[in-house]
């Protein structure tokens, strides 16, 4: 019962904005995007807060959020960790176990809509102003970012160039815009109508149309040093998403790994982390 409720609730959020659509494809963009930007977990269970309240715990104001923030404090550099869609900081215990070893200061925050921080939506764009705050008050000079927070990091440096930070790590992340976009559509049936008004909607909010948008074609990252890893068989983001950024990025690694999935906590995807950023 729960499966076949799982598959007929897109449904009829996509035959609900085709309804809308008919009188106003403003209207039908907008709650579109509003759904597509609402996640349905990601909140900080509570046999993950223990391990978070290790760390020092600060909250952020950006515009009308309040942002937390954790930091394990450590005397070498400064790494900020990006969680996904549906996570928090939390997903990066395996790896601060690493880092800790190795007495880096680590940064982790809960983006807009999950973990312990406020707010009810998120997409790239707000991550990427949430992520500047966060970046202006703890200078770290490393990023690493999973899946979406990936994708955040690469957007990030698109629009906030920073000389500071001289090593960047992208983990199982998508690239196109458009390939999320048509796999929503796909997921809910709703008609190209709703998709060109999404697509009018990106032009007016964020200034970009989504075939527009891939972190494959952004250059901001490109002086940095990279480490992209990319699972072959992600059933989440593609493959040849980080087979495109590697590619048009000449100062990065590919790191390739087969049936670890998209997660990547295992212990060889973190040993390959700290040999990228001990060299």
């Amino acid at each position: 019962m729960k499966r076949t409720l799982n598959k007929l609730v897109p449904l009829a959020f996509g035959a609900f904005f085709n309804l809308i659509a008919l009188f106003s494809r403003k209207q039908a963009a907008k709650k579109a995007f509003n759904l597509f930007c609402t996640p349905r977990k990601g909140k900080v269970r509570p046999e993950q807060q223990e391990f978070l309240e290790q760390a020092k715990s600060q909250r952020i104001k950006v515009k009308d959020l309040e942002l937390q923030a954790y930091e394990w404090k450590g005397s070498n550099e400064t790494v900020l960790l990006l969680h996904g869609w549906e996570s928090n900081a939390f997903r990066w215990r395996n790896l601060i176990s690493y880092l800790n070893n190795e007495d880096y200061n680590i940064v982790a925050f809960d983006a807009p809509a999950h973990g312990n921080s406020t707010g009810t939506i998120l997409n790239v764009p707000l991550y990427t102003e949430c992520t500047e705050a966060i970046v202006d008050y703890y200078k770290p000079q490393i990023v690493i970012g999973h899946s979406v927070g990936g994708m955040n990091t690469l957007y990030h440096h698109e629009k906030y160039p920073n000389d500071q930070i001289k090593k960047i790590v992208t983990i199982g992340s998508p690239s196109k815009l458009q390939d999320i976009m048509e796999h929503y559509q796909q997921l809910l049936k709703f008609n190209d109508s709703v998709f060109s008004a999404l697509d009018d909607y990106f032009k007016d909010y964020f200034g970009f149309r989504i075939h527009e948008f891939s972190t494959s074609t952004f250059t901001g990252h490109l002086s940095k040093r990279g480490l992209v890893i990319h699972d072959e068989e992600d059933s989440i983001a593609p493959f040849k998403a980080s087979e495109s950024v590697h590619a048009n990025w000449e100062n990065s690694t590919f790191y390739k790994t087969k049936g670890l999935g998209h997660s990547m906590h295992q212990g060889n995807v973190n040993l390959e982390i700290m040999r990228f950023l001990k060299s």
